[in-house]
Formats: C-alpha cells, sequence, structure tokens
C-alpha cells in the first residue's frame, strides 16, 4: 500500500512538473517564435494549438467551448501580438512578455475561485485592449469597436457564469455594449505611455476600462448580495476610486510621449 502511495505521488509530482514544463515552453516560444519570425502568425498557431480540447468534441459543443475559453484565447493572443508589436530586437518587454505569458498558463488560468476569475478578466481586459490598440490604432474605428465588444463580453461572461445568476446574458452583452462605446469615445483621441528603456507601451484606453470592469464587477457583486438593493456603504469607496482615477488620468495625464 505504502509503495501504491509513493508511485501515485510521484506520478503525480512529474505530471506537475511536465504541465510546468509545457505551459514555460508554450510561454516563451510563443514569443521568441514571434521575434524570429517578425510575424505573429506561428505564434498564434500555437495558441489555438494549445486549446486543441475545445474542437476534441462534437461540433454542436464548438461554439459553447468557444465561449469558455474566450478570455484565455484573449490573454494568450494578446501577449503574442504585443511581442509582435515590440519589433523583431530583444527588448526588456519581450522578456516581461514571456514572464506574464508563463504566469498566466502556469499559475493563473488553472484556478477557479470566483476572485481568480475576476482576476483572470482583469488581464483579458487589460491585455487585449492594449494589443488590439497597438494593432488597430490606425485602423478604421469598427475594429477596436467590435474588438472591445468582444473583450467586454467575454470578461464578463469569465466572471459570471461562475455564479449563480441564470439570466447573465443581458448583462454579458450590455458590458459587451459599454466597453465597446467607451472604444469608441477614446478612438479619436488613442492616448499611449510609452517606456522608452523596456519598450512597453500602455493605452490607456486600457487603464480605463480595466478600472471600469473592476467598480462595475465589485458593485455587481453587492448588488447580487443583497438581494437587487443597492448600498452606498459597500460600493461608494470603490466607484468614487474609479471616477477619481478616471478623472486623473483624463484631466493630468493626456500629455504622454506621443498620441497615436
Amino acid at each position: 500500500m505504502a509503495d501504491f502511495v509513493f508511485v501515485r505521488k510521484s506520478r503525480n509530482a512529474l505530471s506537475s512538473l511536465l504541465h510546468i514544463i509545457l505551459n514555460a515552453a508554450l510561454g516563451i516560444g510563443s514569443v521568441l517564435i514571434t521575434m524570429a519570425t517578425s510575424s505573429p502568425i506561428i505564434g498564434l498557431l500555437f495558441v489555438v494549438l494549445s486549446k486543441w480540447r475545445m474542437f476534441a468534441v462534437r461540433p454542436r459543443y464548438w461554439l459553447l467551448n468557444l465561449k469558455s475559453n474566450l478570455v484565455d484565447l484573449i490573454v494568450g493572443t494578446s501577449f503574442v501580438l504585443i511581442s509582435y508589436c515590440s519589433g523583431p530586437f530583444f527588448m526588456p518587454i519581450h522578456a516581461i512578455v514571456m514572464v506574464l505569458y508563463s504566469i498566466w498558463l502556469i499559475f493563473l488560468k488553472p484556478r477557479s475561485t470566483k476572485f481568480a476569475a475576476n482576476f483572470q478578466s482583469l488581464w483579458a481586459i487589460f491585455f487585449g485592449t492594449t494589443a488590439l490598440t497597438l494593432m488597430a490604432a490606425s485602423a478604421n474605428s469598427a475594429l477596436m469597436v467590435i474588438g472591445c465588444f468582444v473583450i467586454g463580453y467575454a470578461a464578463a461572461r469569465h466572471v459570471l457564469v461562475q455564479g449563480d445568476d441564470k439570466d447573465y446574458n443581458v448583462i454579458i452583452i450590455a458590458a459587451g455594449i459599454i466597453a465597446a462605446e467607451i472604444a469608441w469615445l477614446c478612438h479619436s483621441w488613442l492616448i499611449v505611455y510609452s517606456f522608452s528603456n523596456t519598450g512597453a507601451i500602455i493605452p490607456q484606453l486600457s487603464i480605463i476600462l480595466s478600472v471600469c470592469a473592476y467598480a462595475f464587477g465589485y458593485a455587481y457583486d453587492s448588488i447580487t448580495k443583497n438581494d437587487g438593493k443597492v448600498k452606498w456603504s459597500e460600493i461608494g469607496m470603490p466607484t468614487v476610486f474609479a471616477i477619481v482615477l478616471i478623472a486623473l488620468i483624463v484631466v493630468w495625464f493626456s500629455q504622454p510621449i506621443f498620441n497615436v
């Protein structure tokens, strides 16, 4: 019996180690291959192939699996596109992206708690809109609007599907529409903050949408917990914090190194 337990523990440890190695290889390899080829195609292909289980079922389940995996796909795609937009020469931002993607794959994505779902959604919003801004800043505003709708929809669904609310479809569509409207408003004056020493670029839109998502999520949790009643004592601080922070960003931090 003791030998059986030892063998089982050894297999579990080996499986965990293999899981870490494979995910780290995906996080690092997708960035390196994007740099080496000066194209995001192979890196994006790696991201899609890593989700092969989505299609290892009957076709009628493909759409449901796609919705369930949208946040992971958005995060993975975003890191590859951020790496691509950072250029073919190695910079600190490439190392940062490798580390962040590996952390996502190994530590964050496997978590299924409510807090983890909220945090995962914020990652999708922040990095998804960052990549979208870098790729679509000079394109038609429709691309930004549609992209932010998908990101907002995916992030809201990822959180709400974890709860007991069965009528969340209206809420997640509303979240997508709000994200799209904010993107449309910001598109005519896309502010990005550049950190030349690292090569990192952070769009103002990403910060604003992340702050809004945090405030809305906090308010929704409070309203749900209190049977539909709004308690200012619970949502007041996060709401005021979000409003003040966005006001500060828009009024005092809209003179960046450059404006897209």
